[in-house]
């Protein structure tokens, strides 16, 4: 594999994870928060009874920026425009994941072309399938992207899908920016300087979830999980929280991908009498649920994540998920946002990591302006120059000006603040935390803010 120059000291990546969360709840609307008389049929405590949201209007994204009319012209121009890829599945366990996230890339785009392109040239967008761990679409995608001269990846959405690819694409001078990869794994990986993501690392969303579990009155909490790096990632972190907080994790079951039969887990789970259960899955959870449920575990006591956090409207009898709440990184979608996302796709349901999609087209757009480069290796040395420091500024338009104008740019942007660390993860995030209605859709109920 060839070497390419360091970008950044990433022989200082951390070894180890503190982390300080501080809670600031923001409500969005009204929920049917379970009461403590519903008596759950696996525990003992009365029930879960969580914190009901707080008065006032919600989201805690970037607000919209001034309107520029006037973006001044590429002090640097280039020969060979910005070039990006995408990596994001179309097919398999994640494909709920595709559509917004491919919905967020395209909107940057045309935002950014709308205000002049990158170095005088309109950017080029390449889309592919990831897939998922079943298949070597991944790979596949991955040499058609590089063949075609790409600068940056984006993607993959599961971490496990992007350790098959990561070594291939950063051993080829390019950046992988992933918008939704949350496992720890990637903070100390050996990527030189070219992998970032938008996306914090799990253990922020397994702080919140174990905390917040502890908080809704579960002394015990039985998990499924996924057997990826994704699943057992994210499993431990949600079980050092929750411990932390004086609960106990009573069982935990594994499954692997491509599994179809669920029975023997779910029975495990339900005899060992959990207050609480936690589900760290994809969409096996559209198997997982109704085994579950017909055996009298109630919605209420089901905690989901960002891997299944998802509309299940035409999947589940009305009723079947009420109550039942989910985790989902970032900030929750601004309705001007979500607007602009749906004259790009209207078919869209969900949001999810929409806005991690968007703010890395605009980061990587930003980063080649400062860098006065369209090189992989340019690009990822003035990523974390562009999320930091500097003068706010939440659009494209808003932060080219202010570079081409020689000033220094700090990014924010839909997925909330982004500052990077040395090793190209989010140093600060929020977690939407959401509620399952009737019709088993969600609704945002509170985020948390927390600092890696």
């Amino acid at each position: 594999m060839t070497l390419f120059p360091q970008v950044g000291t990433r022989a200082a990546k951390l070894t180890a994870l503190g982390i300080g969360v501080a809670f600031m709840a923001t409500a969005c609307g009204g929920s049917s928060t379970p009461t403590a008389t519903e008596s759950p049929t696996t525990g003992s405590a009365a029930g879960i009874a969580c914190p009901a949201p707080e008065g006032g209007g919600g989201g805690a994204a970037a607000s919209q920026p001034a309107e520029i009319t006037s973006v001044p012209p590429a002090t640097t121009t280039t020969e060979t425009p910005l070039r990006i890829g995408s990596l994001l599945p179309t097919t398999g366990s994640l494909a709920f994941l595709g559509p917004p996230e491919i919905a967020g890339v395209n909107l940057g785009i045309q935002e950014v072309n709308e205000a002049g392109g990158v170095l005088g040239k309109p950017v080029e967008v390449i889309h592919r399938d990831s897939g998922d761990t079943k298949t070597d679409i991944a790979t596949q995608s991955t040499s058609a992207l590089l063949g075609q001269g790409v600068s940056a990846i984006i993607g993959a959405a599961s971490s496990g899908v992007s350790k098959t690819v990561i070594n291939q694409i950063t051993g080829a001078g390019v950046i992988q920016f992933s918008p939704a990869n949350t496992s720890p794994d990637f903070t100390t990986w050996d990527d030189q300087g070219l992998y970032w993501r938008t996306a914090p690392s799990d253990v922020l969303q397994g702080k919140v979830l174990g905390n917040y579990m502890a908080t809704c009155g579960a002394q015990t909490v039985g998990m499924i999980v996924l057997n990826d790096a994704y699943g057992t990632g994210l499993a431990s972190n949600i079980k050092s929280a929750f411990e932390a907080a004086g609960g106990q994790v009573v069982a935990e079951e594994l499954f692997n991908e491509g599994d179809t039969q669920f029975s023997s887990q779910v029975d495990k789970i339900i005899a060992a009498k959990p207050d609480a259960i936690a589900l760290i899955t994809f969409d096996q959870a559209k198997s997982i649920v109704p085994l579950m449920t017909g055996k009298g575990v109630k919605p209420t006591q089901m905690f989901l994540v960002d891997g299944n956090t998802s509309d299940y409207s035409k999947d589940f009898q009305p009723g079947t998920l009420k109550g039942a709440q989910g985790t989902i990184p970032g900030t929750f979608a601004q309705e001007e946002f979500k607007e602009k996302l749906l004259a790009i796709d209207p078919a869209l349901k969900d949001y999810s990591y929409a806005g991690e999609s968007y703010d890395a087209v605009n980061l990587i757009a930003l980063a080649a302006e400062a860098a006065q480069s369209t090189k992989g290796v340019d690009i990822a040395g003035k990523l974390k120059e562009v999320s930091e420091g500097g003068e706010k500024c939440t659009s494209y338009a808003a932060c080219v000006t202010l570079i081409r104008e020689g000033k220094d740019a700090d990014y924010d942007g839909q997925s909330g603040p982004i500052t990077f660390s040395e090793a190209g993860d989010p140093t600060e995030a929020y977690i939407g935390i959401y509620e399952y209605q009737d019709d088993n859709t969600y609704k945002a109920v509170k985020e948390e803010f927390g600092q890696l």
